[in-house]
């Protein structure tokens, strides 16, 4: 298949630590810094599922930017229609987890994915060709958001990325005349953010150990998470997302979530944000 991700591309810090977590006070663990952003392992890992995917984003200016980017390239991301922010425009994500793996809190500086305006996806759409599924995030604008929603010509998905920037895609939906989005993956506090709103198709609300409930219809259906020796959980929800999106447009909902949780379970059980053996170890599940 071949997809076309619009979203935030940036490099992680990852922090762990040795030791359940103490605030205020300096904590022994690790530091680790990997590619990351949502829709970049977005793209990742619909890229290591076997799909031809392009990247509509904006690298940071500075070395990060570098980074990043670079990471792409060795993903086989096609990222030809991506450009460079200002030199000094930022693009990180700082992340502190507790020794069990989960996140106790994190820092994004995403200036960059500022400049995914309208007028920049326009000039970008022209030349993306046919594509089976658009995937958007809410790291860029509401009015790029709404724009996506508006001009996209295949299937959306949308991810609500964080709690702070889930009620982007209310505005946006309010912002636009289609003012429909195939699917909505989100966790569930980003899903009590966003409210009851017309014209989601389904959504895919992710409960973390507790499994995921998918909403259609106004009809909730639930399936347990696989079980999983989560080492950390950055990027899982990401794989979530490619999982269902690997499943297809017209996938029934317990193809999109029984994929999605297997993707799920195999980066949870990774240090890093997008397990590189996903297709690997997809296939040994099966």
């Amino acid at each position: 298949m071949r997809f076309c991700v619009i979203g935030g591309a940036n490099a992680d810090i990852i922090a762990t630590t040795f030791n359940p977590f103490v605030h205020n006070d300096s904590n022994p663990g690790t530091i680790r810094l990997v590619a990351g952003g949502v829709g970049r392992n977005i793209a990742h890992n619909l890229a290591l599922l076997g799909n031809e995917v392009i990247l509509l984003s904006l690298f940071g200016g500075d070395t990060f930017g570098w980074f990043t980017a670079d990471s792409c390239r060795k993903a086989k991301v096609d990222i030809s229609l991506s450009d460079a922010a200002p030199v000094g425009t930022r693009s990180c994500f700082l992340s502190i987890n507790n020794c069990d793996g989960e996140m106790i809190g994190g820092v994004s500086d995403m200036v960059s994915a500022d400049g995914i305006t309208p007028e920049w996806i326009a000039t970008k759409l022209q030349k993306v060709g046919p594509v089976d599924a658009f995937i958007a995030e809410t790291n860029i604008p509401v009015e790029s958001l709404a724009f996506i929603i508006d001009h996209a010509y295949a299937p959306l998905f949308v991810d609500a990325v964080s709690g702070a920037k889930a009620a982007k895609i209310r505005l946006a939906l309010e912002l636009s005349s289609k003012k429909h989005i195939h699917a909505l993956k989100c966790n569930k506090m980003e899903n009590e953010i966003i409210g009851e709103v017309e014209g989601i198709g389904r959504r895919y609300v992710s409960l973390g150990a507790n499994g995921l409930d998918v909403i259609e219809n106004k009809v909730v259906t639930h399936f347990d998470a696989l079980p999983c020796e989560v080492v950390n959980t950055n990027g899982s929800g990401d794989a979530l997302m490619a999982g269902i999106i690997q499943a297809g447009p017209q996938a029934s909902i317990e193809e999109a979530a029984r994929i999605g949780l297997r993707c799920a379970k195999i980066t949870a059980e990774c240090p890093d944000t997008v397990n590189k053996q996903l297709k690997q170890r997809y296939e040994e599940l099966s």
